[in-house]
């Protein structure tokens, strides 16, 4: 057995990227992602022993909000529906919430405003948001065992920063 309640032999990962998410039960399931601006919902009911967690951009200053919010609400909606469609209790979940992390210096805070989005899906549907990590300027690998809500989550050493760069104008015209 390890520190978590699993086997480390029978540890089973299931690696998701952005609009993705993934359903599991069970001490040695364990599901993983890499987080920028993204943040991830992970979900759990603890009487269940099932769990989830997404990996979604919700926030889009150049899409219309329309589509923005129907996104965010869509990667919301199918977690929490495919967990009770696997046998959890909506009564029961609880959620942590990672990610959000300003990774482009000098432009929209996209990671803080997707943050948020999640933390008010979660206070307007009733889920209780028992922890996480949000904001910062640093990428984060997270790790979420979703039979037991535990989560691990590590900070990639080097921020990314990217300055806007001043763009001469030309008249030039290139035809391809």
């Amino acid at each position: 057995m390890n520190a978590l309640g699993g086997s480390p032999d029978r540890i089973q990962r299931t690696y998701i990227s952005q609009g993705e998410h993934a359903i599991c039960a069970g001490p040695d399931q364990v599901i993983a992602t890499l987080l920028g601006s993204c943040v991830s919902a992970c979900l759990w009911d603890p009487m269940a022993g099932i769990g989830g967690m997404n990996h979604v951009l919700f926030v889009d200053e150049k899409a219309n909000a329309a589509q923005v919010f129907g996104h965010g609400v869509n990667g919301m909606e199918l977690l929490i529906n495919g967990l009770l469609q696997q046998g959890a209790d909506r009564f029961n979940l609880k959620a942590k919430v990672f990610g959000g992390a300003r990774m482009i210096e000098g432009l929209s805070d996209a990671g803080l405003r997707n943050g948020q989005f999640v933390i008010d899906f979660l206070t307007r549907e009733g889920i209780p948001h028992v922890g996480g990590d949000l904001g910062g300027t640093k990428a984060r690998r997270l790790e979420f065992w979703p039979g037991t809500g535990r989560a691990r989550m590590k900070l990639v050493a080097k921020p990314v920063r990217v300055e806007k760069q001043k763009v001469e104008q030309t008249n030039d015209i290139e035809l391809f």
